[in-house]
């Protein structure tokens, strides 16, 4: 089976050409043929034929064009043309088989084994042999970015096998024939100088001297207006030649070369080791050494590859990425005997090497003389490929900058191999094997440690030693540092540097030892990005918390979420954040390395003003507020409203702050750390209203995840800021939502008095809105000790305001606290009223949060009326609600009623499931209410299976938790039961002990 590439993509078969399908199809083929014998991926498939907007049944219509070309083959005797890889797909091409491509390839370069041995004759046929292969534009009419790539490649190897040919004719005295192909070949390509001066001697030689200046002046004038430049020098010297008649430009007559006996060996030719030396004392990164091992054993193996493998080692400044290079290299070098080139390409510097500067000392290593050296680039880069056509070589190129460097050094032949370190990943390099590099876990940086300060050291103070790798943040390099700095002081114990690296302010000093130094190593990175990215890499610096957002960039900035996302990205490429989190899209997330950020702060000092940093912070929180706020509202519904202050919202587009809070449980989980932190800055930066509004934005998220300890930190801390700026309005805000903390640990004394106090701040700045929220609370603390007219007044007044403002949810939440105090009045008919309306209010709300609270009390008011079924039908509605929203309390308390209407329907497995995990709910959660009431519906359960023992055991657990919590009407209901418990033989069931 013959397989044509070098033009349009055709299979010829013994029956004829084979029709291989549609544009998918040819784009699938075309691309194993260019990769033959070697894995591609699906992905790579995916991206040729759909490019970026990618269909979900992608993957799928890969596999099918996969399908589709295995029977095309199976049909004409090849079935096992295509292989199946885990990570994709081979196309094993058998000896049998052509391929023109490989074809191409093997007689070019024994065309250039010829040209060196002096038989032109010979390499000009092959040449030629070589040429006749192509049949036009390379797999013409593929439309796919990553075919049509492919072919440009292969066109510029094709003009160049044709400029060599060329180039021997002329040297063999062929110039008359030439004319007119070289007249036709710089029409097709006028700005490749090589063929416009091999067209002016061609001519020159065959006597027209005046055409031979006319084509260097078209030259020119190509040049000027299309590049703005002029030609180059070895053209400008071709012209005054020309126009000297100089004789150095008369060829040779017309001859062949006819070898009367076999030519003198060359000479042997240099085998250049330009290798460092190891590294003795290497330490971890085994992984990423087997793994380049394994790739360059693989890529050897390969007797079907055609390019040439590529590993790029890719990581932070500091992680070690030389040293690894140049210890794996040395551990592989006897695989490439014909030389390992090494270079460092300095591409965090402000002068980085130029491919030019590389190609010259490669070149020289390689056995060119100085008068032989070409001057331009491309000439450079291909003399490097043709001297290393036929070597297996090693060549290690260390810290690239970009893949523009990369490019003109890699050869062209699959034997010789690359290794490259680069602080980016050059992801723009086709075929490249990535190797990413991360910090040392606590034990390589413990061996390191003790590999440079002495094992000993490390032994006799081990939990110092750890400090130490923690503070030098596992880098390699600040490890290497550390430890020498203990080598060269001996009579320094590792405490003295750990306590020496505490200080945050001269971390970076005191991590330098000789030429070693983590702020030249950042410094050069930092230096290597935009000045855009600079500023934002110092704001982000402002931030307390250790993992920051994406679109919080853009309000540190002052500017669009889009640019900041593509600074970010331009920062994570040159390592100075990373990516952190699974989140992606919208919610992606970054961190900096420990040193890294102590750099960013000696930064955002140095070149930020105190006022320009304190407006960058104002921003961002002012942007976290207005997004907790959007949250806020997912939550509890748009009209739910809340005591908040004047402080400065900085929107986001409505689009993206929808995308953000999507599932707003989720997005304040993911931003708890900044939340926290962001309360403590503001107070600290004296923005007092910030500070106390985002600490009560916050506890949507405090109290559903249980999070008390961050409730209660952060309230003090917005206390003291709101008093220190004597604003009464913030000082009830806090008093009320702790007096709701401590109501959750069911402190009542302390809430009542902190409710009492925002009472008092509320009334003195007219804030009914307030008033009403802390009444409401208080009124539960009526209820909840037994005092239900002072509850009922109290809950009517809230009532009154929350109508008055328009608080729909409010009201709700107030009308089914009124129901509750119906059903302990024995009145479920006017329980029910209440209960209607406040669920069509907390529904034209949009609380889900408040809908799952009436929802639970309709459920009891149904167990009072002794209708189990309806009970359960509308607690299994409360429980769909409180799982999707996260409310772990709301949970347990709808799993109590859910456990007695499952018991009061006989159901008495689900129930005791029900309950029981109630209890555990309301353990971890610390609602004692919740783990009481599930408690006396487990006593219910015990005795209605006549199981008095455990019945009195989770009453009297009940009566514990209901007297610790000072809630008489339910230590008078345990006290109850427990008594029926304990005389009753066969306790009945007890119908109303466990609602309300």
């Amino acid at each position: 089976m013959e397989f044509r590439i070098l033009g349009p993509l055709e299979v010829l078969a013994q029956s004829g050409r084979l029709d291989v399908g549609g544009l998918r199809q040819r784009i699938t083929l075309a691309l194993l043929l260019l990769d033959a014998g070697r894995v591609v991926t699906v992905e790579r498939l995916v991206d040729a034929i759909y490019g970026e907007v990618l269909p979900p049944t992608s993957k799928a219509q890969v596999q099918i064009c996969i399908s589709a070309l295995r029977r095309l083959f199976t049909a004409h005797g090849r079935p096992g043309l295509i292989v199946t890889h885990p990570r994709g797909y081979i196309l094993e091409v058998a000896d049998e088989d052509t391929l023109d491509v490989r074809r191409f390839e093997t007689l070019t370069a024994e065309a250039r084994r010829r040209r060196d041995a002096g038989d032109l004759d010979t390499a000009v046929r092959q040449y030629r042999e070589a040429l006749a292969l192509w049949q036009g534009e390379a797999m013409v009419g593929i439309d796919s970015r990553p075919v049509r790539a492919a072919a440009n490649r292969l066109a510029e190897h094709r003009v160049t096998t044709n400029e060599d040919c060329l180039q021997l004719e002329l040297d063999l005295g062929h110039h008359h024939e030439l004319v007119g192909e070289l007249t036709a070949l710089v029409a097709e390509h006028p700005l490749r100088e090589r063929l416009r001066g091999q067209l002016m001697l061609a001519l020159y030689r065959s006597g027209r001297q005046a055409d031979a200046l006319r084509v260097y002046r078209l030259a020119r004038e190509t040049m000027v207006e299309e590049l703005g430049i002029e030609p180059n020098e070895q053209l400008q010297r071709l012209e005054y030649a020309i126009l000297t008649s100089d004789e150095s430009l008369n060829g040779p007559a017309r001859v062949t070369t006819i070898p009367l006996e076999p030519p003198e060996p060359p000479p042997a030719r240099p085998v250049p080791v330009l290798l460092p030396a190891a590294v003795a004392d290497f330490t971890g990164r085994n992984k990423q050494l087997d793994a380049i091992q394994r790739e360059l054993a693989l890529a050897a193996e390969d007797r079907f590859r055609l390019a040439v493998p590529i590993i790029v080692i890719a990581g932070q400044g500091g992680l070690g990425k030389t040293t690894l290079a140049v210890h794996a290299a040395h551990t592989v070098a006897e695989r490439f005997p014909d030389g390992q080139l090494f270079t460092d390409l300095h591409g965090g510097a402000y002068r980085q090497v130029s491919a030019m500067q590389v190609l010259e000392r490669f070149l020289r290593a390689l056995g060119v003389a100085g008068s032989d050296m070409p001057d331009g680039l491309e000439e450079r880069a291909e003399m490097y490929r043709a001297l290393l056509a036929d070597r297996r070589t090693l060549i290690v190129l260390d810290d690239a900058a970009r893949e523009s460097q990369v490019l003109p050094l890699l050869p062209g032949n699959r034997t010789s191999a690359v290794l490259i370190t680069s602080r980016s990943r050059l992801a723009g390099l086709p075929g490249a094997v990535q190797i990413e590099m991360d910090i040392f876990d606590s034990d390589q940086s413990l061996e390191l440690l003790g590999r440079i300060a002495g094992s000993d050291r490390v032994r006799a103070e081990p939990g110092e030693a750890v400090e130490l790798s923690e503070l030098c943040g596992r880098l390699p390099l600040a490890l290497r540092i550390a430890g020498a700095r203990l080598s060269a002081r001996p009579h320094w114990s590792i405490d003295q540097l750990v306590v020496r690296l505490k200080d945050e302010t001269r971390r970076l000093d005191e991590l330098k030892h000789g030429d070693m130094g983590i702020r030249a190593s950042i410094s050069l990175t930092y230096e290597s990005v935009g000045p855009e990215a600079r500023r934002l890499f110092r704001l982000l610096a402002i931030l307390d918390t250790s993992v920051f957002s994406a679109w919080l960039a853009g309000a540190l900035l002052g500017g669009s979420h889009t640019d900041a996302q593509d600074l970010l990205d331009e920062l994570a490429d040159a390592q100075l954040i990373e990516s952190a989190g699974p989140g992606y899209g919208v919610h992606s997330q970054y961190r900096f390395h420990d040193l890294v950020r102590v750099f960013a702060r000696e930064r955002l000092a140095a070149e930020e003003t105190a006022a320009e940093r304190k407006t960058a912070l104002e921003r961002a929180l002012g942007t976290l507020l207005f997004v907790a706020e959007a949250a806020h509202r997912r939550v509890y519904g748009e009209e739910y409203l809340q005591v908040h202050s004047g402080a400065t919202r900085r929107p986001l587009p409505r689009k993206l702050v929808d995308q953000l809070v999507a599932s707003p449980m989720a997005w304040y989980e993911r931003e708890r750390p900044l939340l926290v932190s962001g309360i403590r800055q503001a107070a600290r930066a004296g923005f007092a209203e910030l500070c106390w509004d985002l600490a009560i934005s916050a506890v949507t998220l405090f109290e559903s995840r249980i999070y008390l300890d961050d409730w209660r930190e952060t309230h003090e801390v917005a206390l003291a800021a709101a008093r220190h700026a004597g604003d009464p309005r913030g000082q009830g805000a806090i008093l009320y939502s702790r007096g709701s903390l401590h109501m959750t640990l069911k402190r009542l004394a302390e809430a009542r008095r902190d409710f009492e106090e925002a009472i008092e701040l509320f009334n003195r700045v007219g804030d009914d809105l307030g008033v009403a929220l802390v009444l409401r609370n208080v009124a539960f603390l009526d209820r909840m000790s037994g005092l239900a007219d002072e509850a009922a007044a109290r809950y009517t007044h809230a009532l009154d305001i929350f109508t008055r403002t328009g608080d729909q949810v409010g009201a709700a939440y107030v009308l089914h606290n009124l129901a509750q105090l119906r059903l302990d009045d024995g009145d479920p008919e006017g329980a029910s009223r209440l209960l209607a309306e406040a669920l069509a209010l907390s529904r034209r709300g949009g609380s889900r949060r408040v809908e799952a609270q009436v929802l639970h009390r309709m459920g009891d008011t149904y167990l009072q009326w002794d209708e189990p079924s309806l009970a359960a039908e509308i607690f299994g509605t409360a429980i769909d609600i409180v799982r999707e929203i996260g409310d772990p309390i709301g949970e347990t308390y709808v799993l109590c009623g859910l456990g007695v209407a499952r018991l009061r329907l006989g159901e008495v497995a689900e129930a005791e499931e029900a309950l029981r995990q109630a209890v555990r709910l309301g353990r971890s959660s610390g609602d004692g209410l919740a783990e009481g009431r599930a408690l006396l519906g487990l006593g219910e359960l015990a005795l209605s299976c006549d199981d008095h023992a455990h019945a009195v055991a989770h009453l009297e657990q009940a009566l514990t938790v209901f007297h610790t919590l000072g809630i008489p009407a339910y230590e008078e209901r345990a006290r109850a039961m427990l008594t029926r418990a304990r005389t009753a033989p066969h306790s009945e069931t007890l119908t109303t002990a466990v609602t309300g």
